[in-house]
């Protein structure tokens, strides 16, 4: 009698050696260079509990991000570092990319009178790397 071959954990099957189940193949009609179709699993029939909401995250396509960098005086960079920690003691956690994207949506949502204001607040910059010091 012939052995079934088992699977390891990959799912893939051990080759077997050219010579390996050649004469029953011979016998019984079939040819080696056949491979018969591995049977199809058995769907699961589901019961009441499977259809129980899992606690599981339902997985929810996220927008593609840009990376990008920029330059800003130290002082902005200091404040970034205040609003942190403000979030902090209030029991929220946040980066400093979520407060920048926090301070678009405040000013998306001010009347254009008030966002032309706070952009001419802002000294501009010169823009491009700092020298590097030595």
């Amino acid at each position: 009698m012939k052995t079934q071959a088992t699977r390891d954990r990959s799912g893939k099957r051990p080759h077997a050696s050219p010579g390996e189940g050649t004469s029953e193949a011979v016998a019984s009609g079939k040819t080696a260079k056949s491979p018969q179709a591995a049977p199809k699993p058995q769907s699961r029939k589901t019961t009441p509990a499977d259809d129980a909401p899992r606690h599981r995250r339902e997985h929810v396509k996220q927008d593609k991000v840009v990376r990008d960098t920029f330059t800003m005086p130290r002082d902005d960079y200091e404040q970034l570092t205040i609003l942190k920690q403000r979030c902090l003691d209030a029991g929220v956690s946040v980066k400093k990319s979520e407060l920048i994207r926090a301070g678009l949506l405040l000013l998306a949502s001010e009347p254009t009178k008030r966002l032309l204001a706070a952009v001419k607040a802002v000294e501009p910059v010169k823009t491009g790397r700092p020298p590097k010091s030595k």
